[in-house]
């Protein structure tokens, strides 16, 4: 934990834990889940700051800043897709398609992207830009605020400052596993992509 972080936490505390968690899920590339293991190895190390505070700080900040992205996505992102979606290569079809791969899968992509850092900052932006439904969006964010909160939460409070080392290779892996993941489901998509074009477009 750098002296800079652990200032912040002994300046401001749960608000700044909270304000660090809810930018990065509104789409921003700020550390929130290293204000989350810091935030809980300070704990342990000086009981200035509560882990089941914590916990429901960053859970509510998390699912907070996911609401902000979802709407920033499906409020602004899809009408700027829509407007210079052609410069990428995105007609109306394409966007039919992704809202089709969210309503069937993107509960799972929301849980899961909790996990991985980049992802994380733009799983609601995403979710927002391809219409999935705002109920199953907010439960899947939920569970998923909660699920990461609780683990990382608690496993820097027990584990101290030896997750800090344990982290970075168990980000890695899981990255690496969510890349394996993304480019199976790309070949899958490729292999399927007439199929599920003909499903999404029915389903509009």
């Amino acid at each position: 934990m750098g002296p800079y972080v652990e200032r912040l936490l002994h300046d401001y505390g749960y608000a700044a834990i909270f304000a660090v968690i809810a930018l990065e899920n509104v789409g921003l590339l700020v550390p929130g889940e290293t204000i989350l293991i810091s935030s809980a190895i300070f704990a342990a190390d000086t009981q200035q700051l509560n882990l089941f505070v914590i916990v429901a700080t960053a859970t509510a900040a998390a699912f907070s800043g996911s609401i902000a992205g979802f709407a920033i996505g499906r409020y602004g992102g899809l009408g700027l897709l829509r407007r210079y979606g052609r410069h990428l290569h995105v007609d109306e079809r394409d966007l039919r398609l992704g809202r089709y791969l969210f309503r069937r899968y993107g509960g799972r992509v929301v849980f899961v992207a909790r996990f991985v850092a980049f992802l994380r900052a733009i799983a609601g932006v995403l979710a927002g830009i391809n219409q999935m439904p705002w109920r199953r969006f907010l439960i899947f964010s939920a569970l998923g605020a909660a699920a990461w909160a609780t683990a990382f939460g608690s496993g820097a409070y027990i584990l101290g400052r030896r997750l800090e080392t344990l982290s970075t290779p168990a980000s890695l892996a899981l990255g690496a596993l969510v890349v394996i993941a993304a480019i199976a489901g790309l070949r899958f998509l490729h292999g399927n992509r007439a199929r599920l074009q003909k499903a999404a477009d029915e389903m509009e």
